[in-house]
């Protein structure tokens, strides 16, 4: 029983039972595509949800095209969507958009090729045996990989999405994409679509379009992207450059994560750009003055400076005045006292030193200093402290097959020579009388201010022969000598062993006998003792060089003593 209010219990009309369900069919086809397009005009007008808006450009960035669709922001396209279709936008350009969303920094992100979804399988076959890049929107996550809508529902794997975690695939859920059809079966209506592949090429095309556009010396803007021990690249505009360590600061930075940070937005100068390689070099450092250029006014010879030491070589130390500016201790301007082999020995890196400025060249950008010249030179006072003749002390430092070193004064040091150690005997190395640390006293003999050399002796310190015999006499002793040899007047007269002095010999000399020395004067009968039991014996007859004298050489004489000279250590005797 039929229920008048209720229009499914109503009895079906004789005109419809007579419809074939063919008819049926395309009555309902008709119904959806005039409803479908009653909805597409209705929204037309809307500016929100995906509807299509005219935009007009009103910027171009190194990423990004702004345009304004009469909102109170600006929507934003990625240039890359333009470069993949071989277009260049410019401002004034208008075009059809839709809003997908906002942005974090509040622009609306546009899409301009919501009209480019296929409507037909002949579209889908088309496009995919030309490999063209369509339109579709990604409309959820399932195993594997997502669905997309491109007209039909079609699957995209996961490894052909062009993102990797968790994270970034929720997101990519109802985002527009573009992708590449990989695989259709019409018959079981399989579609695959790629859109990694499609990033890569875009990625690529904006790489070389971007690597185009970037001129050697050019100011870029740029954010940096990775850091490494040798540098940090940075991103300016879709590719990288390389900011070498070398070029962050004039100052030396050690690594570059001491002064820079991932994604911080720097300036740098472009300084080479090899095209084939697709190599971008860049420097942050060209940008400011360079501080030579004020050196010479800072910098003057003679004049004390601080700096830290930068590195150390095994010619010597780099010291870092300011940034940008180094000087170079040389290891022959460290030590007054040690002898550096090599810089390290003395300095390390980051130690703070004093040095005195030796020589400032601004065309070869250096500077010369000196450590020790801050220290003073001990040298300047030696001739005070140890001139020629005086006695030094200290210890030995060092035993060499030559010699000795003794250390008299903090950076002053005098040598030894193995003759000079002793008198007593002959010695075949400096150890058989000497040992390091050993404090002794020698005379100083010779004094080279230039050369910096002391020469000292040990044995001039020892009382002689001659010392002894200074002492035990004085001027108007008579003494007995044997006669050595006259040359141009003067006589040399052994007066004992190792005692020697001088007699001046008169024009005319007497003859002499060889006899002993007459009774009238007091002979030195201990200095002829001495010569008798030391074996002595006439040489034979020396030629008398004094004109008009008959003394010859070995003859035992009596003199008086003229002159004692203890300081010069000489005797001058008269011929009695």
């Amino acid at each position: 029983m039929s229920d008048p209010n209720n229009p499914i219990s109503q009895p079906v009309a004789e005109d419809s039972k007579a419809d074939s369900p063919a008819e049926s069919k395309d009555e309902t086809k008709e119904s959806f595509e005039a409803l479908l397009s009653q909805f597409e005009k209705s929204q037309t007008h809307k500016t929100a949800g995906g509807q299509r808006l005219e935009g007009t450009v009103v910027a171009v960035t190194a990423d990004s095209v702004l345009l304004d669709i009469g909102f109170k922001t600006e929507g934003i396209l990625s240039l890359a969507d333009f470069t993949a279709a071989g277009e260049t936008p410019k401002v004034g350009d208008k075009m059809t958009v839709s809003v997908k969303g906002r942005d974090p920094e509040g622009y609306y992100m546009l899409s301009r090729f919501k009209v480019a979804l296929p409507k037909d399988w002949s579209s889908l076959e088309q496009a995919f045996a030309e490999k063209t890049t369509i339109m579709g929107t990604v409309t959820g996550l399932i195993k594997g990989g997502f669905t997309v809508d491109i007209g039909v529902r079609a699957f995209m794997p996961a490894s052909r999405s062009g993102v990797r975690d968790a994270v970034e695939m929720e997101k990519l859920v109802q985002q527009e994409i573009r992708c590449r059809i990989i695989k259709l079966d019409v018959a079981d209506e399989d579609v695959v679509v790629d859109r990694r592949a499609v990033l890569e090429e875009e990625s690529r095309a904006g790489k070389e379009r971007r690597y185009s556009e970037v001129k050697e010396g050019e100011v870029v803007h740029g954010t940096v992207r990775s850091l490494a021990d040798y540098g940090a690249f940075v991103d300016i505009g879709g590719v990288d450059g390389l900011l070498h360590v070398g070029e962050i600061s004039w100052s030396r930075v050690n690594k570059p994560s001491d002064v820079l940070t991932v994604g911080q937005e720097i300036e740098a100068k472009v300084l080479k750009m090899d095209t084939d390689r697709q190599r971008i070099s860049l420097s942050m450092k060209q940008l400011l003055p360079h501080p030579w250029d004020q050196a010479g006014d800072k910098f003057k010879t003679g004049e004390r400076v601080r700096g830290t030491v930068t590195r150390t070589m095994d010619f010597g130390a780099f010291v870092e005045l300011e940034p940008g500016i180094e000087g170079l201790i040389h290891i022959s301007e460290m030590s007054w006292v040690k002898r550096v082999k090599k810089a390290s020995d003395l300095v390390k890196p980051g130690d703070t030193v004093e040095a005195v400025i030796l020589g400032v060249s601004i065309p070869e950008r250096r500077i010369s200093l000196g450590l020790k010249q801050a220290l003073g030179d001990p040298w300047a006072e030696v001739p005070q402290k140890f001139p020629v003749g005086s006695v030094a002390e200290g210890p030995v430092i060092s035993l060499t097959k030559f010699g000795a070193f003794l250390q008299l004064a903090e950076g002053v040091e005098g040598m030894i020579h193995i003759s000079d150690i002793t008198a007593e005997k002959r010695l075949n190395h400096p150890q058989e009388a000497l040992k390091v640390g050993q404090v002794v006293k020698a005379q100083v003999l010779e004094l080279d201010m230039e050369k910096r050399r002391l020469r000292l002796g040990i044995k001039q310190m020892q009382p002689s022969s001659l010392d002894e015999y200074i002492a035990e006499h004085k001027s108007g002793d008579m003494v007995t000598g044997r006669m050595s040899g006259v040359t141009n007047g003067i006589a040399r007269v052994e007066l004992g062993e190792g005692v020697y002095a001088t007699c001046k010999m008169p024009v005319e000399a007497p003859k002499v006998e060889e006899k002993p020395a007459p009774a009238a004067g007091k002979a030195d009968l201990s200095s002829l003792s001495s010569m008798l039991q030391n074996r002595w014996k006439s040489g034979p007859p020396a030629t008398n060089t004094n004109k008009g004298g008959d003394s010859t050489a070995g003859q035992i004489r009596s003199f008086k003593i003229a002159k004692l000279d203890a300081e010069a250590k000489k005797i001058e005797l008269e011929l009695v």
